[in-house]
This record gives C-alpha cells, sequence and structure tokens, in this order.
C-alpha cells in the first residue's frame, strides 16, 4: 500500500462507496500478510517510497506467482490493496517461474536479463518482470558497463531503474574504444543527475566515471574476470578505495540494489 492508495480508500469509506467492515477486511491483511511460505510486507512502500520485490532464488514457480499476486491484489479480487499501486517487481527469476507469473498474472513485463552468475548459474538465463511500473521521473541517469560480460546485471539495474520510474540510456562496452566515446560524451555525464557504473575485473571504470561527471555515481562490482578477480571481490575492494571521492557502492551483481540506490537519491 502507498499514501495515495490508502487516502482512497478513506475516502471510499467518507462517501460511503465502501463499508467499514469491507475496508476493515482490506486492511487486515496490513502490514504483513502470512502466505504460511512467505510474510509479504505491504508497507514497504510506504516506510521506504520503494516497492517490495520477489527474489527468485530458492522459491518454487508457484511461491513466485502467489506472492506476486499479494503484492498485485491484496488477496481481495477486484480491490487491490497496492491501489495506485505500487510497482512489482520479480527478480532473479529463472524461465519457469517467469512463465508461471506472466501465465498467472498476464501485463507484466518481461526483461531477460541474461545467464546467472555465481551459484545461480545452474538456474540458467534470469529474467526482471514487472508489474505495473511507476509513473515516468523526469530525473535522468545514465547506465555503462565496463562490457558486455557485465550486461546481465546492468540489464537487470536498467528493469529496475524502469520500475522505478526511472528511464536510463544504457551505455555498454567501455573498452578502449568506449573511454574515448564516455569522455567525449562529457555534456551528457554533465546533464545526467545519476550514473551506475557496473565492472568486474578491477572495477577501475567507476573511478574513471567518477572522475569526470559530477552526478551521484553507484558502482556495481560484478564476478566478471579471471585470475585475481576472486569472482567480484577484488573490482568490490577496488571500488571501495576508489580516490574519486563520494562513490557509492553495493554488492556483487547487485544490479537491482544499484537501481533502488539510485531511487533512493533521486526527487
Amino acid at each position: 500500500m502507498d499514501e495515495l492508495a490508502l487516502q482512497r480508500l478513506l475516502d471510499e469509506v467518507r462517501t460511503g462507496e465502501c463499508s467499514p467492515d469491507d475496508a476493515m477486511l482490506r486492511l487486515r491483511r496490513l502490514p504483513f500478510a502470512d502466505l504460511g511460505f512467505a510474510k509479504v510486507d505491504h508497507h514497504r512502500s510506504l516506510r521506504q517510497g520503494l516497492p517490495e520485490a520477489v527474489y527468485g532464488q530458492g522459491k518454487t514457480a508457484e511461491q513466485c506467482s502467489a506472492i506476486v499476486g499479494e503484492l498485485l491484489t491484496g488477496g481481495t479480487s477486484g480491490h487491490p490493496i497496492g491501489g495506485s499501486g505500487a510497482p512489482v517487481i520479480l527478480t532473479r527469476a529463472d524461465e519457469e517461474q517467469a512463465a508461471r507469473a506472466l501465465g498467472d498474472h498476464p501485463n507484466g513485463v518481461l526483461t531477460i536479463t541474461g545467464r546467472a552468475t555465481g551459484g545461480d548459474q545452474v538456474r540458467g538465463d534470469l529474467s526482471t518482470v514487472v508489474w505495473r511500473p511507476a509513473a515516468p521521473r523526469l530525473a535522468r541517469t545514465l547506465v555503462i558497463t565496463a562490457g558486455t560480460s557485465d550486461r546481465p546485471v546492468a540489464r537487470e539495474c536498467e528493469a529496475t531503474l524502469v520500475a522505478l520510474g526511472l528511464r536510463p540510456t544504457l551505455l555498454v562496452d567501455c573498452g578502449v574504444a568506449g573511454v574515448h566515446r564516455l569522455l567525449a560524451s562529457a555534456d551528457e555525464l554533465a546533464e545526467t543527475d545519476a550514473v551506475v557504473v557496473v565492472a568486474g575485473m578491477e572495477g577501475a571504470l567507476a573511478s574513471l566515471v567518477g572522475g569526470i561527471t559530477p552526478a551521484p555515481v553507484v558502482a556495481v562490482p560484478t564476478s566478471t574476470g579471471y585470475g585475481a578477480a576472486l569472482e567480484g571481490v577484488t573490482a568490490l575492494l577496488a571500488m571501495h578505495a576508489s580516490c574519486a571521492a563520494g562513490i557509492t557502492v553495493v554488492g556483487i551483481d547487485n544490479g537491482f540494489g544499484a537501481a533502488c540506490a539510485v531511487a533512493r537519491m533521486l526527487p
């Protein structure tokens, strides 16, 4: 539930469109709805301004679909507690989970983010599915990757930004030619409200971008790399130790968290 949905419910009670008993029935599922296998948080949007999200790993396809349904309708068919409604995001969903959730709840937008990373690799290609994306915001965001190997994390970030009302520009593969393109795009960087940098290996791109843009920079280390990359730990530590002051760093491969960090920063 968000503030607009709560206000609408109160208005419906005031005008007689909704009886106090019906309102009580709808509010009874708040702030948490216990589905037996999961407690669904309906007040996250009220508390944080960010929607609840469903993380696919470790859940069955049926469980993912049930949680999505609870978030979309609040368990009250035809009277969504989410109301206006807060976006609903299913992250790191495998093919079976995404198909079941979209079959039960059509109207979702599927973004195939790509091959899973780390211990998730056995799950194949993963997806982010979004229902009820937020209204567009005026802020301008840019997602930059160090190479195409980082694209799955960047796509997850991009899909989440769209769900939160932000329309990112995705600049992929800042190899040697890409760095020249990036430096040549100084005006675009100066006019951007936030930048997400997605990089593995030694994570140097975050320092480069942090040194040429005045916008907030959120750095995402990825598990891309070999040798002493240590499945993203090297990039993580390098980003934390960056000489470009003020960079925000999220966890390894956490494109979703980077998008949420940007949403918290921007009006």
